[in-house]
């Protein structure tokens, strides 16, 4: 399959939230158009927070968000988390997520990081036995608050 990745662009943004919308995602709640183009463009205040996308035939197939960290700890070596992997599902199972993380995990890599890290939600036991067989580990526990 051929498609390519590129860093996401504002035209990009109305079919990243069509993916998001997706049952057992966002479920159709997602931002309206100007908030989220309100939200991209807040990206370009983190040194390292990008947002790329997944593209077949000139259309936007997956997606997902990197951030890159500096940290005080682990002798300052970067690490990076992954965040909001999606892929259409008309694309699944064609690769795509598998070269949209190999992708992370370059430029992870290219950055220095000392790892990749991402969540994901404990119902999504697919997502689950894709990302392992990746070569993720499960690792640590992950806590949320609702402030």
């Amino acid at each position: 399959m051929t498609f390519d990745m590129r860093q996401a662009l504002p035209a990009d943004i109305p079919a990243v939230l069509a993916l998001y919308a997706q049952p057992g995602l966002d479920d159709g709640k997602v931002l309206d158009l100007d908030a989220a183009q309100q939200v991209f463009a807040q990206f370009a205040c983190y040194p390292n927070y990008r947002l790329f996308v997944a593209i077949k035939d000139g259309a936007v197939v997956g997606s997902y968000a990197l951030l890159i960290m500096h940290n005080l700890a682990h002798c300052g070596t970067p690490s990076a988390i992954a965040e909001d992997v999606v892929v259409a599902p008309a694309s699944q199972g064609q690769g795509i997520g598998r070269r949209m993380m190999a992708h992370a995990l370059s430029e992870a890599r290219s950055a220095g990081c000392y790892k990749l890290a991402l969540s994901s939600n404990r119902k999504r036991t697919q997502a689950h036995a894709f990302y392992e067989s990746l070569g993720f580990d499960p690792h640590g526990l992950s806590f949320v608050i609702e402030p």
